[in-house]
This record gives structure tokens, C-alpha cells and sequence, in this order.
């Protein structure tokens, strides 16, 4: 079973059959792990050569053996290969291997660096957070990516209602010179980006009068209209684009009822709640308007921050799943994520262990003052891994 992204180390666990099964399933995805380690290492190296950057210190997540490996042998390639000494005036020309440390991490030991380069490689397993990937995300081109695919920077709008032709295909690209509309709000909230389009088609609107054949007075008026027919054109087609991608994703937020499982998700990631948890996820699973990967991944958030409960509702939760018309191929995906990021394998700090004094006050006034919003309230563990590292507390 694996739940895996494209181009990314697998999360890969073998189900419990022969033991001569089990070891050709282990030696397959041995395999495939080395070609996707390869892939992934080379990408860290790549992208250093590109930055023209050594490192001051590697650091790496002590729970993760992976990523100690991949820290390992960055270092090795690093003093190994001549390609990699560049700027040595700015840095060091050694590196350091160092577990992170972190008030909520729980890795000991902490990283230091001289000179001018303080530059800081931090190898991460996404075992430390599993929860962040599994919320519903409301930031248009997050949305895009989960409800309609981006792939290669292409929208695939083919039989989605009331889309013409001409725009059942198209590029959503934030590279420069061709999207303007969509390099400046691809990380707007849903509300937001409402009224971004909203005054786009009314600029667009506006124009149209402007150049419109009927105030065409004169050949210089002539003339103008089709200097700017290249431009109306353009944004034309760019608006309507834009109206199609966020038309059909307001109609997938409301046939999905996301805005009302994205609540629940969040109240998962970020409450603690087990009773009243329970009871939701239960109407949730039973109901028919929550569709199935919504189900599934609701039966991991819960499995994942009741693991350990003292009332095991786990089992039941599956069971309920399966009622509720998820496979019992996907069901069985709950007890590879408590494998692969449950309790006893990830590190501190996912629900609130191991937190600082700081931490503690920040939580406390976000719960008696509110959050502004409730779908995106979820805290990753990454921005406290970045603001230790920024603050030299890791």
C-alpha cells in the first residue's frame, strides 16, 4: 500500500501475507525507493549548484533515517566534488552533520556557523506532519491542483457544464508575461479571489465600452481599436478562463459540502475534542453528500490524533468508513499512516507536545481570541520548524 506524490519518496508499507510475498513486495519497493532517492538527492544537489550556495550546516530530522541519509551523502557529494566549491569566501568549506533540535521537535543537540554564509540545508520527512497534506486547501491554485489537476500547467475542463469549447483546455501558468491575473492571486484565499474576479470582468467590462465599434468616430479611433484588438482579445479569453476555473470549483465546494468537511478537518488538526469528534465523524461517514475521499482522509485525521486514546474508537471508525462506501483497499490505509506517522514513529509536536512557554501563550490567545478564519486556523509544524531555525533555536 502506498500513498505517494510524483517524484517523491513513498510512503510504502507491506500488508501482512506470506513472509515470501512480503520480501519480493520489500525488495520492489527497495527498488523504487532507490530510484526515487537518487531523484531526490540529485534535486537537493542541483538546486545548491544553481544557488551557487555551500551550506554553512546541514541539519536533519532525527526521527527520520532518511533523511539523516540524505543529509549524509549532500555533505559527502559536497566535499567530494570539485563543481561544489564556489563562494568559499562567504561561507564555510566544511559542513555540519547535525540532528535538529527545536522546542518542538524534540531532537537534541543545536547547529552553529561562522563567517558571512549562514546558510542552513534542513532535510525534513513529511512523517513529522502528516496531518498538513490531508486539510482542505482554499488558496486558488492549491484548489485547482485538488478538485480540477494541474498538470504541466494545464487545466483539463473537458465536460465540465456550461464550458464552451475553446476553453476546455487551458493554461494556468504563473511565468512571467502570461498570466498576470493569475501570478498575483494563485495564493488568494476562495473569498478572495470572488472578488479579484469580480473586478477583473468589470475592468474587462469597462474596456469593451471604451473600444467599443459603435464609438468609432474617426480613422484615428479606427486605427486605435486595432492597435488594442490583440490586447481585448487576450483578456478576453483570459477572463473567461478565469470565470470557468472559479465557476466550477464553487460548484464542486457546494456538491462536495467542502466548506462544511473543511470546518470539521480543521476542528480535527487543531481541537481535542474525542466525544464530540466521534459523534461528527460518525453523521460524516453516513452521510451521502460527503464524498469518499472526504471520508477517507476524515477517518485518518481522527485515527491520527486518537491513536492512543484510552477509548480505542479507531476500529469502529473503520467500520464505519466501509458502511459509508470507502473500498477496504482505502480503509486499510488507516493503519499505514498510524505505521508510517503514527505516534511512535513521528516526532514530537504535531498536537501541541513539547511546546515552549511562547508556544503555550500563542495557542491560549488564539483560543480566547478566535481565529479570522476558520477553514485555514491549522498551524503546519514546518512554520515552527522555520521560525526556530530563523531564531537560531533548532
Amino acid at each position: 500500500l502506498s500513498l505517494n506524490c510524483r517524484n517523491t519518496l513513498p510512503m510504502t508499507m507491506t500488508t501482512n501475507n506470506a513472509a515470501t510475498t512480503a520480501r519480493a513486495a520489500n525488495n520492489t519497493n527497495a527498488r523504487d525507493t532507490k530510484d526515487l532517492y537518487q531523484r531526490n538527492l540529485m534535486g537537493l544537489q542541483s538546486m545548491l549548484l544553481a544557488l551557487k550556495r555551500q551550506p554553512a550546516a546541514i541539519r536533519y530530522q532525527r526521527s527520520s533515517e532518511m533523511a539523516r541519509k540524505i543529509a549524509a551523502d549532500i555533505g559527502e557529494s559536497i566535499g567530494n566534488d570539485q563543481i561544489f566549491h564556489f563562494r568559499r569566501g562567504s561561507g564555510r568549506s566544511h559542513h555540519q552533520h547535525q540532528r535538529m533540535s527545536g522546542n518542538n521537535s524534540g531532537h537534541g543537540g543545536r547547529g552553529t556557523s561562522s563567517g558571512g554564509n549562514n546558510m542552513l540545508l534542513l532535510v525534513l520527512d513529511r512523517m513529522d506532519d502528516p496531518v498538513t497534506p490531508l486539510l482542505s486547501q482554499w488558496t486558488y491554485q492549491a484548489m485547482v491542483h485538488e478538485l480540477l489537476g494541474l498538470n504541466n500547467s494545464r487545466v483539463i475542463l473537458r465536460g465540465v457544464p456550461n464550458v464552451s469549447k475553446d476553453l476546455e483546455e487551458v493554461v494556468l501558468s504563473s511565468a512571467p508575461d502570461h498570466d498576470a491575473f493569475f501570478r498575483n492571486h494563485r495564493n488568494s484565499n476562495f473569498g478572495e479571489l470572488g472578488e479579484a474576479i469580480q473586478k477583473l470582468l468589470q475592468d474587462y467590462q469597462a474596456r469593451s465600452k471604451e473600444h467599443s465599434v459603435s464609438n468609432l468616430k474617426s480613422i484615428e479611433d479606427m486605427q486605435q481599436f486595432l492597435d488594442k484588438y490583440p490586447e481585448l482579445r487576450s483578456q478576453s479569453h483570459t477572463v473567461s478562463k478565469h470565470v470557468a476555473i472559479m465557476g466550477e470549483l464553487a460548484r464542486l465546494v457546494e456538491v462536495c459540502s467542502l466548506m462544511d468537511v473543511s470546518a470539521f478537518e480543521q476542528d480535527l488538526a487543531c481541537a481535542d475534542d474525542q466525544g464530540g469528534h466521534l459523534k461528527e465523524l460518525m453523521a460524516k461517514l453516513d452521510s451521502q453528500t460527503v464524498k469518499i475521499p472526504d471520508k477517507l482522509r476524515l477517518g485518518m485525521l481522527y485515527a491520527l490524533r486518537y491513536e492512543n486514546a484510552i477509548t480505542n474508537a479507531v476500529p469502529a471508525v473503520k467500520e464505519a468508513m466501509k458502511r459509508g462506501g470507502v473500498p477496504s483497499e482505502d480503509v486499510a490505509l488507516v493503519d499505514v499512516i498510524l505505521r508510517y506517522a503514527g505516534s511512535k514513529v513521528r516526532g514530537p509536536g504535531l498536537y501541541g507536545t513539547n511546546k515552549d512557554v511562547t508556544s503555550i501563550m500563542k495557542s491560549f490567545m488564539t483560543s480566547v481570541q478566535g481565529v479570522s478564519n476558520v477553514y485555514s486556523q491549522h498551524s503546519p509544524v514546518l512554520m515552527d520548524t522555520v521560525e526556530g531555525a530563523v531564531k537560531g533555536k533548532l
